[in-house]
């Protein structure tokens, strides 16, 4: 599965890990992600992570 970068602040979203403490199971690709979902780190929202090259 395909990881994400948010690009305000370099957060990597792994699907292989998740986000469990924000509600993210290991195994959820970034397509099924709840879309009121924001990165840990800095707060935005889906829309501001790209595909890793």
């Amino acid at each position: 599965m395909k990881r994400y970068v948010c690009i305000a602040c370099g957060y990597v979203y792994d699907p292989d890990e998740g986000d469990p403490e924000n509600g993210v199971n290991p195994g959820t690709s970034f397509e099924d992600i709840p879309e009121d979902w924001v990165c840990p780190l800095c707060g935005v929202g889906k829309d501001q992570f790209e595909v890793e090259e």
